[in-house]
């Protein structure tokens, strides 16, 4: 029913505001039942608590957030590792900005996932991208070790090196609300990143360009 749907979005319009203002952890029903003008037998008509509220609003953003990463990181797999020439376009910086303008069209919700949702299920959202980020260069840096004849990097580099590439995006986010000015920051940014790739990866060796 149409109502039904329009109830549903106040509640979420409603949620999200709280969540930004105060946290998941302040966050009150109570408030935001109050700011969607309905009553709190109404929000559980249509969320079982407050940590299904914030799954109904983060949790596609969030999925489109990984198919993006899943589907560059796959074609670095399928192309093999190298040295990356940094004097085109590369597709590291097409890449990161493609995820960067998704981040910014949802940049409420994911205000939320990286700075606000202590207490509830998405607190540790940074690490678990992380983590996964660090199994993928972990394969890609094994991948380029054997390709140079070279030894690979040890795990606390590919550790390091992958934290300081998830953090370079949410401190985007968390510190830059112009989407433009962050967009032009995050090419300077892949470009440095990638310089410290090829440098962990082949230049100390002499090998590459």
């Amino acid at each position: 029913m149409a109502e039904d749907k329009e109830t549903k979005k106040k509640l979420l319009d409603s949620a999200k505001q709280e969540f930004l203002e105060k946290g998941y952890m302040k966050a009150s029903l109570r408030t935001i039942c109050k700011n969607a003008g309905v009553t709190t037998g109404a929000l559980y008509f249509f969320f079982e608590n407050k940590e299904d509220l914030l799954r109904e609003l983060v949790e596609e953003p969030l999925k489109g957030l990984i198919a993006l990463m899943q589907q560059h990181l796959l074609e670095e797999l399928e192309e093999g590792a190298g040295v990356i020439d940094l004097s085109a376009d590369t597709k590291d910086i097409r890449a990161a900005k493609e995820i960067v303008s998704f981040i910014y069209q949802h940049y409420d919700i994911f205000l939320i996932l990286l700075a606000k949702s202590q207490g509830s299920r998405y607190e540790d959202t940074v690490s678990r991208l992380a983590d996964w980020g660090e199994e993928h260069y972990t394969k890609l840096s094994a991948m380029a070790a054997e390709q140079y004849g070279v030894p690979k990097p040890d795990k606390y580099l590919i550790h390091w090196t992958t934290y300081v590439q998830v953090h370079a995006f949410t401190h985007l986010l968390l510190h830059e609300p112009d989407v433009n000015k962050a967009l032009a920051h995050i090419e300077r940014i892949v470009i440095f990143l990638v310089s410290g790739w090829n440098g962990m990866i082949a230049n100390r060796y002499g090998i590459g360009p």
